[in-house]
């Protein structure tokens, strides 16, 4: 009769050089690969599936540890191993991960050039299936006072309102805002309702006084012609 109980093939059932947890204590954490940290976070896999393969499914599937950063608990829980509390471990750390980014760029950063701007909106951009746009009020340091998501959905003239953009640099008495929105293609080259927006934003900048430095289009270096990984209105002299 087959045994219907196996035990999960947890971190303690591999072969004492696969073990990662000793080369953690032996070298530090920078000696493990990614799936190997995701597998002392995670512990054990199922039945036939050890816990390091089933890291490395997960990362693959997420396309990189970045891209676990915008799984939700039900995304986790589809990976067999994975129940419900550990994928609520899991999404949790994740966040952390995420705040730990965001607040230390958005305290340490004078948001002067595209390249710093990029770097703080990727955690957010990161894994979306849908085109978000986000604002940066910023002071006349150009330092950030507020991050704000404006709209979820499709980037478009018609559903991004100035008003709304600029409310919130009004609220915030900001000197001076920058858009952001993502490309879930991972390509950034503007799209014609790109170009509309960044142009309804601009005048609308200029009849209340606020500077429209920038609006950075998120994608992935991966898929951009370009290999930055984003493009800027401003860098291309469109503002």
């Amino acid at each position: 009769m087959l045994n219907t109980h196996l035990p999960r093939r947890s971190l303690q059932h591999l072969a004492a050089h696969e073990r990662p947890q000793e080369r953690l204590e032996k070298q530090g954490p920078k000696a493990l690969s990614d799936s190997e940290l995701l597998a002392m976070i995670i512990r054990s896999g199922s039945k036939d599936l050890d816990v390091l393969s089933l890291a490395t499914d997960i990362i693959n599937d997420a396309g990189s540890l970045a891209g676990l950063l915008n799984w939700s608990v039900e995304t986790f829980c589809e990976k067999r191993g994975i129940g419900k509390i550990k994928a609520l471990q899991l999404i949790t750390i994740m966040e952390i991960s995420r705040r730990i980014l965001q607040q230390r760029t958005a305290t340490d950063t004078i948001f002067d050039t595209a390249a710093k701007i990029y770097a703080f909106a990727l955690p957010y951009a990161t894994g979306l299936e849908v085109e978000k746009m986000w604002v940066l009020s910023l002071n006349n340091k150009n330092r950030l006072l507020k991050f704000t998501e404006i709209t979820s959905g499709i980037v478009n003239a018609s559903i991004v309102h100035a008003r709304e953009v600029f409310r919130q640099a009004i609220k915030h008495n900001a000197s001076a805002i920058v858009a952001i929105h993502n490309h879930p293609s991972g390509d950034p080259s503007p799209s014609r309702q790109d170009i509309q927006v960044t142009r309804s934003l601009r005048e609308a900048g200029k009849t209340l006084g606020i500077d429209f430095l920038d609006h950075i289009i998120v994608g992935s270096r991966s898929y951009d012609p370009e290999g930055d990984g984003y493009y800027s209105f401003h860098e291309r002299g469109l503002l």
